[in-house]
């Protein structure tokens, strides 16, 4: 309706039916609705709805338009949850799985029942819903206590609407708050990004200027610098030079530079705020003022101390390989392999059983898993105790099969806990003379400086990984500090490639992909490339390749054999947009199959997943970042996914903790970093023009066991082969092992 030319604001109320489209990072929702006019026909409404849920009756407040393709539809602006009054509402939306404990059948039961007045029994006498045929008392009460918490969470979620924070952040605050919900969000809204999980500075700070806190606030600059060296940290980073912090800081905030200084003095003097050190430049430039957040600096001061501790030790754990005839414990080492070490691997197993710290490092093919293996079977000749880990559980279980022992994660052997703090550390160390850690690229500074803890002295420490591919996602690169030239730590490296691995393309590939030479991609049975300079077609065409062409030609299974391996999460050939494909292709709707809809995306039984946070909460022991598993149930009931761990663990999600699970059908590579897989797909496109670097490609080659196959640009891949990754992490591990800072106080 428009007056005069201007298009007038309407109301529109109606139950939600389904979401088609919901964008989490932005809200814009596109959903359908039905207005009870009786004709069938549902309306499609867009705009601001991130938050609502399928079966709520909404009050909608915004203006018509009409779209090109889709027709009449109208624009929510704002819109609030409103209590359905009919029979068929009410059905609907209890039946809805808002509720916990009430699936559609129950509705039915309890509406059929009470009519009309159920909500109002719900509400006020939620024990006589035992009268219900089959409500026994332990599920009315769940449901009353449901009902109260949703109750609860409805009241935060209409103060949180106004700043566009969705549903999932309501139900974390309100889990983390209760009752005291909307008090902290008025009066400390920063406390919001350090305690909940999924709420960053950005949405703290839009919280906190709707509730009128000021733009030059030193509360709110000082949250905005600590934000700005956590962001460096997911990049990283473990500490910021203190010029870069300060220009972060007044381009995030928009405040002048001065007030920026003033609040990081501020935060220096605060025990809890941020640590100012002089450290060389990792670049190589002239000393710089470093600033740590105060949980990084900790780590490496305990990291650096806890290493040289080890290396220092007076006890020797395992001391019968001081004086052992090697000659001859290697000719037994053959016997029982059948296999003799080269000279490169020999040095390598009498660094390992004579020195506490060693690092073991090469490419592909040159036998570092028969180097470990040689080292844990002579340990165990001479009844040492051995220990092995992996970052991941993929990691976990090829060590283990290599060695015939048992490996578990590094999560797992530390037995991490609620809040991150691990049942073995320096006061009670791991029972083993030897552990061993396979895949140690993928440790950042927090988990290193854990593990590095839990070894008792006099102990020896094994870390095995490739050194060029991919640093860790987490801060720090360990593995690169700890075999730094002029450093304390003895390493071996392995650099001939063995006569059987040079049939492999793969291992070919990798090297010379590492040696900035171009991959060999034809007359190889093992390596392919299908060439498509068309962004959105590479991504269509990968899709094909590891849904179809790759099961069809070499037999294998899609979902668990074949991983594709993107470079970026955006874009046509980002993980994201082939990950909707990739379900479409190998998880497709079906009417007998169980399906979740939450924000954005679409869950289903038999869906890959990976989880996105460490949650030390969940399973036995916590589960971490990158961990893989399939959808194996799904309970509308009780509002319950269940995923199967690729550690063969069952894991349980409410329904509101969805927003920790992601699609796994294709990953980023710096997410696949310790994981193998029979084959791996990478899309290489100019889409990616940004992230396209040597070590990106080489760490995606090496995921693979049989075969990979690359999808797009030539000029892409060769743009991949010539980039060298620019510049160093931000970390003082390795000057401080060299003595070059000194160590201070270890804590």
């Amino acid at each position: 309706m428009t007056t005069n030319g201007v298009v007038q604001q309407a109301v529109v109320e109606g139950v939600l039916e389904r979401i088609t489209y919901a964008n989490e990072e932005s809200g814009y929702t596109v959903a359908r609705v039905d207005t009870g006019r009786g004709s069938g026909d549902l309306l499609t409404v867009v705009g601001a709805l991130l938050g609502a849920q399928p079966g709520e009756s909404l009050r909608m407040e915004g203006r018509w338009g009409s779209h090109p393709q889709y027709g009449r539809q109208f624009t929510v602006e704002n819109y609030r949850t409103v209590l359905p009054a009919t029979i068929q509402g009410i059905r609907r939306y209890l039946g809805s799985g808002l509720i916990k404990g009430i699936g559609p059948k129950i509705a039915d039961r309890i509406v059929e029942h009470f009519g009309t007045d159920t909500l109002d029994v719900i509400e006020e006498e939620p024990k006589r819903l035992i009268e219900v045929p089959g409500l026994g008392p332990k599920r009315t009460k769940l449901i009353g206590a449901a009902w109260e918490e949703q109750k609860a969470i409805k009241e935060v979620m209409v103060f949180l609407q106004g700043v566009g924070v969705s549903t999932s952040i309501a139900v974390r605050i309100y889990k983390k708050y209760a009752d005291a919900s909307i008090s902290v969000v008025k009066n400390q809204p920063y406390r919001l990004a350090a305690d909940v999980w999924g709420i960053g500075f950005l949405t703290a700070d839009r919280i906190a200027q709707a509730v009128g806190i000021p733009h030059d606030s030193p509360e709110r600059v000082k949250a905005g610098l600590q934000y700005a060296l956590s962001q460096s940290t997911d990049q990283g980073h473990c500490f910021l030079p203190e010029d870069r912090l300060i220009a972060d800081g007044v381009k995030l905030l928009q405040v002048d530079t001065g007030l920026v200084i003033d609040c990081l003095a501020e935060l220096a003097a605060d025990p809890e705020g941020v640590v100012r050190e002089s450290v060389p430049d990792p670049q190589g430039g002239p000393d710089l003022t470093a600033v740590y957040l105060v949980p990084f600096h900790r780590a490496e001061l305990s990291l650096v101390g806890q290493v040289r501790r080890l290396l220092h030790a007076e006890d020797d754990r395992m001391p019968a390989f001081q004086d052992v005839d090697w000659d001859k414990a290697l000719g037994w080492l053959a016997g029982r392999t059948g296999a003799t070490l080269a000279p490169e691997q020999r040095d390598a197993v009498k660094l390992a059983l004579t020195r506490r710290v060693a690092v073991l490092t090469g490419g592909p093919g040159c036998g570092k898993s028969f180097t470990v293996r040689s080292i844990v079977e002579l340990a165990r000749a001479k009844k040492a105790k051995v220990v092995l880990a992996a970052p991941t559980g993929r990691a976990a279980k090829r060590l283990s099969e290599l060695t015939g022992a048992d490996a578990s994660t590094v999560h797992r052997l530390l037995e991490l806990k609620p809040g991150g703090d691990a049942a073995y550390d320096r006061e009670r160390p791991l029972d083993a003379d030897l552990v061993v850690v396979d895949e140690a690229s993928m440790l950042d500074l927090l988990l290193a400086n854990k593990l590095v803890k839990a070894v008792a002295p006099g102990a020896h420490l094994l870390l095995v990984g490739d050194v060029d591919q991919l640093p860790s996602v987490g801060a720090g690169e360990v593995l690169r500090d700890l075999l730094a030239e002029g450093g304390p730590v003895p390493a071996v490296r392995l650099t001939t490639i063995f006569r059987q691995a040079q049939q492999s393309g793969v291992v070919t590939n990798a090297h010379r992909i590492n040696t900035g030479l171009p991959p060999i991609t034809h007359g190889m049975p093992d390596f392919f490339l299908f060439p498509e300079e068309d962004t959105e077609e590479a991504g269509r065409l990968t899709v094909d390749v590891a849904a179809r062409r790759i099961p069809a030609r070499f037999g294998l299974d899609p979902r668990r054999d074949i991983q594709v391996l993107a470079p970026m999460h955006r874009g046509p050939a980002g993980a994201g947009n082939l990950n909707g494909l990739l379900q479409q292709a190998i998880t497709p709707a079906r009417p007998d199959l169980a399906e979740k809809r939450f924000g954005g995306r679409l869950f289903r039984v038999g869906d890959k997943v990976t989880q996105i946070r460490n949650n030390y909460e969940k399973g036995a022991n916590g589960v971490f970042n990158g961990t893989v598993g399939v959808v194996t149930g799904l309970d509308l009931d009780e509002q319950r996914l269940t995923v199967r761990t690729e550690e063969d663990e069952e894991v349980a999600y409410e329904f509101s903790e969805l927003d920790e699970l992601a699609h796994a059908y294709a990953i980023t590579i710096h997410r696949s970093q310790g994981s193998e897989y029979p084959a791996v797909v990478i899309p290489v496109t100019t889409g990616a023009w940004m992230m396209l670097q040597r070590n990106l490609l080489y760490t995606a080659v090496t995921r693979a066991k049989k075969l990979v196959v690359l999808v797009g640009s030539r000029k892409a891949l060769g743009q991949a082969v010539r980039t060298v990754s620019a510049g160093r992490r931000y970390t003082a591990v390795a000057p401080r092992l060299s003595g070059r800072i000194p160590v201070g106080n270890i804590t």
